[in-house]
């Protein structure tokens, strides 16, 4: 397989079937567009078929992971029903397809991961993040439900308290915040993450195959059994893409303000 047909991620094959997938709009700082979005939810299924590769490390272009999704693509998408409709689909074949997929991913956080950015990053089977990136899910800020990856992951990883906490406020942390609290295998200066996140696909790509496989399918069955909660989320993501929050949340981001949502000053 060439991986020739993708248009916003790079690749590059690596020793011992070593797949270095690169997140390539550094002028947008990688915020997925909905042609990134869609080839980041195909990926992972061409990644496990892949009689080439036995590790995908999956890291950015430029000083950003990802700044999650690409703020014309919300605004496209903001009560339009057939646009949300397919988005509520593709975001759940990208949990799914990196939950499913058969080789381990290795994610080598080098920037900002946020949204979109943050599913990659947190999904993979084993993270490694520079110290001073900056993570978070900032649905709530935009004025939509944190849906995407974020009900799934986040309290197997941080706990419920602390997944309460960063969800509903909606607050960035650092990465050495976020190896503290367990969210990421290691926390490294930015310029060791991606020589650290290729050392360890070395290890995994000339270990067992089957035995790393094999437990990745088994660990990763935590996730599937949170498969209904992740269902919700997205779906209440989704549905709030239909409200006027959102709307007043781009805004605010468009004029760099704190947003004034509809739904804060009704009379309760």
């Amino acid at each position: 397989m060439t991986f020739s047909e993708y248009e916003q991620l790079s690749f590059e094959r690596r020793d011992n079937g070593v797949l270095l997938i690169t997140l390539n709009r550094p002028e947008k700082y990688n915020a997925a567009d909905e042609r990134m979005h869609r080839e980041l939810a195909r990926v992972w299924t061409d990644v496990s078929s892949d009689p080439g590769t036995r590790v995908a490390v999956v890291t950015g272009a430029g000083k950003a992971f990802s700044a999650g999704g690409d703020l014309a693509m919300v605004e496209r998408m903001t009560g339009d029903y057939d646009r949300v409709s397919h988005m509520l689909s593709e975001m759940s074949d990208l949990v799914y397809n990196m939950v499913s997929c058969e080789k381990p991913i290795v994610s080598a956080i080098n920037g900002a991961a946020v949204g979109a950015g943050t599913v990659v990053a947190l999904l993979a089977d084993i993270a490694i993040c520079a110290t001073d990136a900056r993570i978070g899910d900032g649905h709530v800020k935009l004025g939509v439900a944190a849906g995407d990856h974020a009900a799934i992951i986040w309290p197997l990883l941080a706990g419920m308290a602390k997944a309460r906490y960063y969800l509903l406020t909606g607050e960035m942390l650092t990465g050495a915040e976020a190896e503290r609290l367990g969210m990421v295998a290691k926390a490294l200066p930015s310029e060791e993450v991606l020589d650290e996140a290729l050392n360890v696909a070395q290890t995994l790509a000339t270990g067992s195959q089957t035995a790393i496989r094999w437990t990745k399918r088994a660990l990763n069955n935590w996730l599937k059994t949170a498969g209904p909660i992740f269902d919700q989320s997205a779906a209440y993501e989704m549905l709030t893409f239909m409200g006027p929050d959102v709307a007043e949340g781009t805004a605010a981001l468009r004029e760099k303000r704190e947003p004034r949502f509809p739904s804060a000053t009704e009379e309760t």
